[in-house]
């Protein structure tokens, strides 16, 4: 007869035990949102906006619980707070903005175990008459004319490095280009055989951190039957191990997002912004560039580097900006939140040398001096790029423009928003080939 082996007794009186805690234990599976009652969620000033609060527990409907409530322009004051009692699983909360901005619902519950669970709701206020909450420095344009004519004296010297395609048909390599301070460094891929001034152009920058660049993004593009171009956001060397990139991380780009703020000379972005002008000084000299398209995409610190590289270039055609950081530095000085990377911290009162030399790192000024076409996406409960900056950014804009309202969206692209990028740049392509080269 066979028994169970003494040395197993142990573990499984432990496994029952498990088991007969997880039985006899409450479900902690709550699901809290907050919608406005909108689906495009967009209100005029002055009208009231009614917020639904749901909680579920276990996929049904909670009732008689306590939720609470903040109400605010975008995550600053003026704020308004209070409990709601929940009836069936649900609970409404109305306010309203008497300007164009964004109401943002913050609701949180405290469930029997004691965890804290939160949930966000937005809506737009007019949001396509918010406006730069400061105007553009007066000297905006000679600076930054000032910086390319210095980086035009720098030769391109392009150092290409044979790499393996991840995609077949496609030729990659390592891109190394001089500019001002760091190099370009990106991985630039085409597809084979391509014949002269043949292919739009596309550049691929990032969001923000520390990292190689990508060789399957570039790979991807050049499928599609673009030269593409994926650079990182430092200059850094690509495909090294990742303990690489850790150690810059910690170490010499560690929160590099605010540093040099003093200075219009030293905010770490100078260097950066450069390198996408480098980049398409590149891009653009490949004999197979059809002589036309430039796109530039990224979402994030990408979102911010392509409305700065649309308005700093005039080569490029279309930018798809996701999500984009960088806008409206100032917001505060308009009672309104500002974007990431929040060169002036929420309450901070800032010198005014800190004041004057971010506005000229805004997004919101260079998306008022491009004429190329784009597309914009925002996530309306997005927290790290708020919704009112990103759109103080899009009204600007002068070109042919469309904005993906991501309203469910926190900082990031949902799928349909990514979809819609991706749909636009290929449009935009298509388009270009009907026209002729520019001269």
């Amino acid at each position: 007869m066979n028994s169970t082996p003494s040395r197993l007794v142990p573990v499984l009186f432990v496994l029952v035990s498990i088991a007969r805690a997880q039985v006899g234990a409450p479900s902690t599976n709550y699901v809290l949102s907050v919608t406005a009652d909108r689906p495009g969620a967009i209100y005029k000033k002055g009208e009231t906006v009614t917020f639904t609060i749901k909680l579920l527990h276990d996929k049904q409907p909670v009732s008689d619980a306590d939720v609470s409530w903040i109400l605010t322009k975008d995550g600053v004051p003026p704020t308004t707070n209070g409990k709601a009692k929940l009836a069936g699983g649900t609970a409404t909360v109305t306010g309203k903005l008497d300007e164009p901005g964004f109401l943002q619902c913050r609701v949180g519950f405290a469930g029997p175990d004691k965890l804290s669970r939160v949930a966000l709701g937005g809506a737009a206020i007019d949001p396509l008459q918010i406006k730069p909450s400061l105007p553009v420095p007066d000297d905006f344009d000679a600076f930054w004319a000032g910086q390319k004519k210095k980086l035009a004296a720098v030769p391109v010297n392009p150092r290409l490095t044979p790499e393996k395609s991840p995609v077949q048909g496609v030729d990659c390599f390592d891109l190394q280009a001089d500019c001002v301070g760091a190099p370009v460094s990106g991985y630039f891929a085409r597809p084979a055989g391509a014949k002269p001034k043949s292919l739009p152009a596309i550049l691929l920058v990032h969001g923000a951190g520390v990292r190689s660049s990508s060789l399957g993004a570039a790979a991807g593009w050049a499928k599609e039957g673009l030269l593409a171009l994926d650079i990182n956001a430092h200059g850094i060397p690509n495909g090294k191990p990742e303990q690489f990139y850790t150690d810059l991380r910690n170490g010499e780009l560690k929160e590099y997002t605010r540093r040099g703020r003093e200075s219009r000379d030293t905010v770490y972005f100078f260097g950066m912004f450069l390198r996408l002008v480098r980049a398409l000084d590149f891009l653009t000299a490949q004999p197979e560039w059809d002589g036309r398209t430039v796109v530039v995409h990224g979402s994030s610190q990408g979102g911010y580097q392509s409305l700065v590289a649309a308005g700093l270039d005039p080569r490029v055609t279309f930018f798809a900006a996701g999500v984009p950081a960088g806008c409206d530095h100032t917001g505060y000085a308009a009672g309104r939140v500002n974007g990431w990377p929040k060169f002036i911290a929420p309450g901070e009162k800032p010198a005014p040398n800190v004041l004057e030399a971010v506005r000229y790192y805004d997004a919101v000024n260079f998306a008022a001096r491009t004429k190329a076409a784009g597309i914009v996406t925002v996530g309306f409960i997005d927290t790290t790029c708020p919704p009112t900056t990103v759109y103080a950014a899009y009204n600007a804009l002068r070109g042919k423009k469309q904005i993906f309202n991501d309203v469910p969206s926190g900082h990031r692209n949902s799928p349909q928003a990514s979809e819609a990028m991706r749909q636009a740049i290929l449009a935009h392509v298509e388009a270009m080939k009907k026209q002729a080269p520019r001269s």
